[in-house]
């Protein structure tokens, strides 16, 4: 097996065009993965496109059956199934009120 030497490396992001370092041990990493291009965008953009592709869950609004008030679910409620805001909910499972 052939070994190669990496070396941190300097590259521009193309998102923010600022400068990042590329660890030798990230390059190590790549070349065992098989990759062969060199990462285009710094960690923090890589991650902020990570984040921006992932969807959160819709929210909607309803009515605690327990106490009224009004909350938000991350489903759909359905007739005849009742929905509890978080802390009716806690209190009816028998979940400890954190400190």
């Amino acid at each position: 097996m052939l070994r190669f030497h990496f070396q941190d490396r300097t590259l521009v992001c193309q998102d923010c065009k600022r400068e990042f370092t590329w660890a030798a041990g990230e390059q190590e990493f790549y070349a065992v993965m098989g990759f062969d291009n060199d990462p285009k965008r710094c960690p923090d953009c890589r991650q902020d496109r990570r984040f921006a592709a992932r969807k959160l869950p819709v929210q909607h609004q309803t009515v605690c059956d327990h106490c009224g008030r009004p909350t938000t679910v991350p489903f759909i409620p359905r007739l005849g199934r009742p929905v509890y805001c978080r802390h009716c909910y806690e209190q009816l499972m028998g979940v400890p009120e954190s400190a």
